[in-house]
């Protein structure tokens, strides 16, 4: 049918007694959030206006007692945002990740919680022992077993490979299935192993035992990821007894992830990247390389960083991201591993509240990390250490007044003090480090500098009062966004942001804002309002 220049499906008549259609602004808005409801976009046949109906009877033909029927959209739920495929592979209901916040901030109970609510969290192994990872494999495996996905995170650690090989080897054999790789650049043997540990083929499918989810903000360091493995790692980890010969066949025809972690602006390591410049740039790689590859299986991009609000969290999804992965909004969450003063610190932050600093894992390569500006002296006083590591030789050729000045605003102790506690933390963990140092000024001086680097964040963790202005809390943008979002909301108090809590509401108000740019795209006025969702106590059947 077609009238006054428009075309129509039919009609649409309301049941009797139903809902008549709604044509106002404030029934409009109310429209975006009935998301599990078919809505009709209707015209007035009177006034020529565009609005919504539910319920009735949307037929073709036409006849004198309805509305000129324009469209109809089903029900849209938030388990349907993203690549059901993503949910498929990894178990889960929605298609959203609790990224591997360091030092244990992401916790066990973080992890848990994602399960509970039929998402997907990993463990924050970077920057913890051995033996605290290993203790963390067996709360999780104890909790959860196999009734749930999750995962732990693997960093790559430039400076202690044999770290680095070592969780990689307990995460295969402790059977971790999903593991995060974090700060990597290039590909080394530990994550290749861990890719393709137990990967076989059965009847023509090829089944992989473990999936890498690869955390990147560069094409080039995306590039290694989505293609096949070198021969050459493949073949040394062949030679180490890691792979067999088997796995390593089956290896060179996969890309080395199928899970891509697309990180713009976001809280710790970060290349401060807009989301909407890099991640269409990262899909147009993924499909040059498979098709380069002649890949079949496959490679989900997601979007992490920035993701504070429903509004972000819709973008990403429209987008095209498989999955979306938030960090800073979770570390303010109760099972969060942060003291409650560093939670209470975030929960004050703005946008404008967060900066970058010098980080401890590759302090002498000058990377930086993005943390929390506001109630903390962090970032200043580590910009401090890097300047006096770059101006001087070693710590003997720092003036005695600059010195003192380190000592006495900075470190909190003399630099004798530092060195005798790092050559013995050094002497235990790795005494080749030790041996460096003490041949080499430059070096020692970049281990006393770490020293305070390293402890500022578990300073922030174990709550030390003492140390409240040297906290190094890594966070976002996103989580001034999620402040103002929720303020005023039941989520504004500290003592009630749950993880949990957190997801349902981004991951609700971003279907309705998906269905309010639905109906809008349809020709119905949508209201500023439409595009808003306040916070509200969801409910969800537990899963685990």
């Amino acid at each position: 049918m077609s009238g006054s220049g428009m075309s129509y499906l039919g009609e649409w008549t309301p049941t009797h007694g139903g809902e008549p259609p709604s044509f106002a602004p404030t029934a409009v808005s109310a429209a975006a959030q009935r998301i599990r409801e078919t809505c009709h976009v209707v015209r007035d046949p009177g006034t020529g206006t565009v609005g919504v109906a539910f319920g009735g009877v949307a037929q073709a033909g036409g006849g004198t007692d309805g509305a000129p029927w324009l469209a109809s959209l089903p029900p849209l739920y938030p388990e349907w945002l993203g690549d059901r495929s993503f949910c498929e592979v990894h178990r889960t209901r929605f298609a959203y990740v609790a990224g591997a916040m360091a030092n244990g901030i992401a916790t066990t109970d973080l992890v848990v919680a994602m399960a509970q609510h039929g998402m997907l969290g990993f463990f924050g192994a970077a920057g913890l022992s051995r033996g605290r990872v290993e203790a963390a494999l067996q709360d999780l495996q104890s909790r959860l077993g196999d009734r749930a996905s999750w995962g732990s995170n693997l960093i790559h650690s430039p400076h202690e490979p044999e770290l680095e090989d070592a969780i990689a080897a307990m995460y295969v054999r402790h059977g971790v299935k999903r593991v995060s790789a974090s700060a990597y650049m290039a590909l080394t043997p530990a994550i290749v192993h861990l890719a393709f540990a137990g990967v076989r083929e059965v009847g023509g499918t090829i089944e992989r035992q473990n999936y890498v989810f690869a955390k990147i903000s560069r094409p080039e360091v995306a590039r290694h990821f989505m293609s096949p493995p070198p021969k050459a790692i493949l073949d040394k980890l062949v030679g180490d007894g890691r792979l067999t010969a088997e796995e390593a066949r089956i290896a060179a025809r996969l890309s080395v992830a199928e899970d891509i972690i697309v990180e713009s602006d976001s809280g710790g390591h970060t290349d401060n990247q807009t989301l909407t410049a890099l991640f269409p740039t990262i899909l147009q790689l993924r499909d040059e390389l498979m098709a380069a590859h002649g890949l079949t299986r496959p490679i989900r991009v997601g979007a992490a960083g920035g993701l504070g609000t429903p509004s972000a969290v819709a973008a990403a999804y429209a987008l095209g991201a498989a999955f979306v992965l938030t960090g800073s909004v979770n570390q303010g969450a109760v099972e969060s591993g942060l003291c409650a003063k560093g939670r209470e610190l975030l929960a004050k932050a703005g946008l404008g509240d967060v900066t970058m600093a010098p980080a401890a894992d590759m302090f002498e390569m000058g990377v930086k990390v993005q943390v929390l500006k506001r109630g903390t002296m962090f970032a200043p006083r580590a910009h401090k250490l890097y300047e006096t590591y770059v101006t001087y030789a070693g710590m003997d050729d720092i003036p005695p007044a600059a010195r003192e000045r380190l000592e006495k605003r900075v470190l909190g102790l003399t630099l004798d003090e530092v060195w005798d506690t790092t050559r013995s933390f050094w002497q235990e963990r790795d005494p080749r480090e030790v041996a460096k140092a003490e041949a080499d000024p430059k070096h020692k001086m970049a281990l006393c500098f770490r020293w305070y680097l390293g402890l500022s964040s578990r300073w922030a963790i174990a709550g030390d009062a003492k140390r409240a202005l040297d906290y190094q809390i890594w966070c976002g943008p996103a989580m001034g966004a999620f402040n103002a979002w929720v303020a005023g909301s039941f989520l504004e108090p500290v003592a009630d942001r749950t993880a949990g809590q957190i997801a349902l509401n981004l991951l609700e108000g971003a279907a309705v804002v998906t269905r309010a740019q639905q109906l809008r795209s349809y020709g119905v006025p949508m209201p500023a309002a439409g595009f808003q969702f306040s916070p509200r106590p969801l409910k969800i059947a537990g899963l685990v």
